[in-house]
């Protein structure tokens, strides 16, 4: 599966529960921070554990994380036994963490600086592709998708989570972009259907639409709520900061790894 000659794009801003700075800018020391605190470790934790129980089965798997940041999904699945593990960014900044972070863990990782509607891989060449808290800010969401169903493998799955449009968490950064934060300005915020209308409009089979993250920004709150995300995400997605989908490209792969 070798890559094509990577495309530098306008650096993104992959975002989770919220990852911006105090300043408004953000950059690789950005991810660091926002999981050493409080709220960022529980937020962290419940968005992981539900991405890798939707992408499931892994080991033995070829797999593209779009919008890698530094790059730490990427060596997760290469921890749990991916076969190929790809990562890439827009932001140079954040390939060069995950590349350094990757020379300590020495994991054979390949990154590449893409964006995700012209990604540098042939067509069909992954069984698991993920695309978190990207999409919101991809200027062209549809293209991106159809980009990355090409990717896939028949019968390849595809785990996208993104910022959920009805929760307050949504509703303060809605403020901030009212007040001129530019990033904020530019995002996108999508109900559990308009994320299903974008896979399906790619021609991907829906499976499973679900949500995490129900408490508002309050560490209190959150260790509070923590333990109740799971039975609310399978309830509702009404109220959630984080919404993940898993979706099938139909068809049987004959080279599929996993």
């Amino acid at each position: 599966m070798p890559a094509r000659s990577p495309t530098d794009g306008d650096p993104g801003v992959p975002v989770a529960a919220d990852k911006t700075s105090r300043t408004g800018q953000f950059g690789p020391d950005t991810y660091a921070d926002w999981r050493a605190s409080s709220l960022g470790e529980i937020t962290e934790t419940l968005e992981q554990r539900l991405i890798h129980r939707l992408a499931g089965e892994i080991r033995g798997c070829a797999v593209l994380d779009v919008g890698c940041g530094d790059g730490a999904l990427t060596r997760a699945f290469r921890h749990g036994g991916a076969a190929f593990v790809a990562g890439c960014d827009t932001d140079p900044r954040m390939i060069a963490r995950a590349c350094a972070q990757r020379a300590q863990m020495g994991a054979d990782i390949i990154y590449a600086v893409a964006r995700a509607e012209q990604l540098p891989f042939r067509d069909g060449s992954f069984d698991l592709v993920t695309v978190i808290t990207v999409l919101a800010f991809v200027p062209e969401p549809e293209l991106a998708l159809r980009e990355i169903a090409r990717v896939l493998k028949p019968s390849g799955r595809l785990v996208v989570g993104d910022l959920g449009k009805w929760s307050l968490w949504a509703a303060s950064r809605r403020i901030r972009a009212w007040l001129g934060a530019p990033m904020w300005k530019a995002a996108r915020f999508r109900s559990a259907g308009e994320l299903r209308s974008l896979a399906e409009a790619a021609q991907l089979s829906v499976e499973r639409v679900t949500g995490a993250v129900y408490y508002p920004r309050s560490t209190r709150l959150a260790r509070v709520m923590a333990p109740f995300d799971p039975t609310l995400g399978k309830a509702t997605t009404i109220g959630a900061a984080f919404i993940a989908l898993r979706a099938i490209k139909p068809g049987v792969s004959r080279t599929a790894l996993c």
